[in-house]
């Protein structure tokens, strides 16, 4: 990307990069330019189930909702069935690439996770930031808690680059990925009057999350956009979860995000590979980034790409460009170590967290690619959203999972899985 894609918060301190809450968000660096290659008006595949080049604006097949600017058209394409583990039987093991902002920037970024997922077959889950879908003229109707109206610690972004982001937010869940919420306007505990999320209360992430909601269902209001087709989906009904800024808040997110009958939260940092657990009185599954080998050291890095780089290039996204091969390398490595210990141990689900952008020179996009490449094939291997993978928690019985939380960090149970849940169901 060019220009400044990140705010004061990436001069936080390496020291707690290992495992801490340190973590970007994504997107800005194409908020003063339109969409780049492969996000023009008939790359996307139109909310009424037509193919790539079907023209925008043609008949959508589906009810309007509103403004027009989503509609309802049906159960959500290509997703799989949940099954129950037959007695004995080894799960799977879960892959989950999540992404947070999901912006349809001028990198190009956005559509080439969509095609690679496309040709491994894998799901993923977006957290789309609401203020991606609104123009920076209209920045007055963004009210954020504790801040002045239309303060964001991330750029808005181009009126291009926000029809961009529609268009591809539409692909992505016609494809079967999932369309989460990275909330606003990414306040983070480490601006320097310390004004973040993480002083945030219940009642200010419900106003939060009712900004974002509106903007992602009003967006034809709010821009004008008559060429655009509406996002083929009700997006009240289809956000179930989502990963707060810097990882942070939480504590003041979980009563909102229970009352909302959200399935999941993605915000907690520093978290094990072992099994998820509900929490909020078991309403809300806790799906944590989680620490992961780093090769080369003693120590684990949270499994997401700022923290890695927050490791290697002392929190410079612009780090010595003689050392990006091995930046690149170490991080497959840490993706694949991790991998690895869960595939071969316990098979708890592996959470991987990034951000479209160029850091180091683009080295954790492909790193990401390699990794993605590496387990795709690889037996009884799953890549999928979190929305994919609640479901799939959900239709085991309490006894299994009970089971399965037992076992620790790369822990194979000690006589085989077959015996292990041989009692299963």
């Amino acid at each position: 990307m060019t220009g400044i894609s990140r705010r004061t918060m990436l001069s936080a301190t390496v020291a707690t990069a290992a495992l801490g809450a340190v973590t970007a968000c994504s997107s800005g660096s194409g908020a003063g330019s339109d969409a780049g290659p492969g996000t023009g008006a008939g790359s996307a595949t139109t909310a009424g189930g037509g193919k790539p080049g079907t023209p925008a604006g043609s008949p959508v097949k589906g009810t309007p909702i509103g403004d027009g600017s989503t509609a309802d058209t049906g159960a959500q394409p290509n997703q799989p069935k949940a099954e129950k583990l037959k007695p004995g039987e080894r799960p799977p093991q879960f892959v989950v690439f999540s992404w947070d902002g999901a912006g349809g920037t001028d990198d190009g970024q956005f559509p080439r996770f969509l095609k690679l997922a496309e040709e491994h077959k894998a799901a993923m889950t977006f957290f789309l930031s609401g203020i991606y879908t609104l123009p920076k003229g209209k920045a007055d109707l963004y009210h954020p808690p504790k801040h002045s109206v239309g303060a964001s610690d991330i750029p808005y972004l181009s009126e291009g680059a926000v029809k961009s982001t529609i268009k591809l937010i539409s692909q992505a869940w016609l494809a079967g990925h999932e369309i989460g919420t990275h909330f606003n306007g990414h306040f983070c505990s480490t601006r320097p009057d310390g004004n973040g999320v993480n002083k945030w209360t219940p009642e200010d992430w419900k106003s939060e999350i009712d900004q974002a909601v509106s903007f992602v269902t009003q967006w034809r209001t709010n821009t004008g956009f008559t060429d655009v087709d509406p996002l083929p989906f009700d997006y009240r009904k289809e956000l179930i979860g989502g990963r707060t800024p810097c990882l942070e808040g939480q504590k003041g997110l979980l009563p909102t995000a229970a009352a909302l009958g959200w399935k999941y939260d993605a915000s907690s940092s520093g978290g094990l590979q072992i099994w998820p657990q509900k929490v909020q009185d078991g309403k809300v599954w806790d799906f944590p980034l989680q620490g992961l080998p780093f090769p080369g050291h003693t120590f684990q890095v949270l499994s997401m790409d700022y923290n890695i780089l927050a490791n290697q290039s002392a929190g410079s996204t612009k780090g010595d460009p003689a050392k990006y091969p091995e930046w690149r390398a170490q991080a497959r490595d840490c993706y694949l170590a991790g991998f690895d210990r869960a595939y071969n141990g316990n098979r708890a689900p592996l959470f991987i967290g990034n951000h479209f952008e160029q850091w180091n020179g683009g080295i954790y996009m492909d790193a990401v690619e390699e990794t993605l490449k590496t387990v795709a094939g690889k037996p009884e291997v799953r890549l999928v959203s979190f929305r994919q993978l609640v479901d799939w928690l959900e239709a085991q019985d309490q006894s299994t999972l009970r089971k399965l939380r037992s076992l620790n960090v790369g822990q194979a149970p000690a006589g085989g899985w077959e015996s292990f849940l041989g009692a299963a169901g």
